[in-house]
């Protein structure tokens, strides 16, 4: 006869494994991760990992943040004229390259809660300023936003509240671009 106490342990265990995390990519997203660790387990944001490091930013997103990282895919990125990926992780066009991926990059832990708020005081949209110095806008809400750059390209929300240990990704489908 089992007792209470070992069932009370089953049960706890059943629970704890029934955790569900974010899958993006094919992988589960742990929040005890930073944005480092879960992006390179993402196969839809192999682009966006490669980029990162190109770019010499991994210490920076390993780091304490907490930050927001508008997340683009691989598909967002093969969206670009033929050719732009490759030019951009050249080491020539690390200039570029750090501002286009800083403008993904927004101070804080924004999930889609916080953005709702900042959409509704900011009578409809949310002016964010990234790290890279420029800013987007935020638009809809909860399951239904879109982030749009300063020169009027939108990416839409595909999946948000991806918590990580030093922030949150939103993944979107378009990458989005600085003045």
């Amino acid at each position: 006869m089992i007792g209470a106490a070992a069932i009370a342990f089953l049960a706890l265990g059943a629970a704890a494994r029934a955790v569900d995390y974010p899958m993006v990519g094919g992988s589960a997203m742990y929040p005890t991760r930073n944005i480092i660790e879960n992006a390179m387990n993402s196969k839809d944001h192999t682009t966006l990992v490669a980029a990162v490091k190109a770019g010499g930013l991994v210490d920076t997103l390993e780091g304490p943040g907490p930050f927001t990282v508008f997340a683009p895919t691989n598909e967002a990125f093969a969206a670009l004229p033929a050719g732009t990926v490759d030019t951009l992780l050249k080491p020539e066009n690390k200039s570029t390259l750090d501002k286009i991926l800083t403008y993904h990059v927004v101070p804080g832990r924004l999930d889609a809660m916080a953005l709702d708020r900042q959409i509704a005081a900011g009578g409809g949209k949310a002016a964010l300023k990234t790290v890279e110095g420029d800013w987007l806008t935020v638009t809809g809400s909860g399951g239904s936003l879109a982030v749009t750059d300063e020169k009027g390209n939108s990416a839409n929300v595909t999946i948000s509240n991806v918590y990580q240990s030093n922030g949150v990704i939103l993944v979107i489908d378009k990458v989005l671009m600085p003045k």
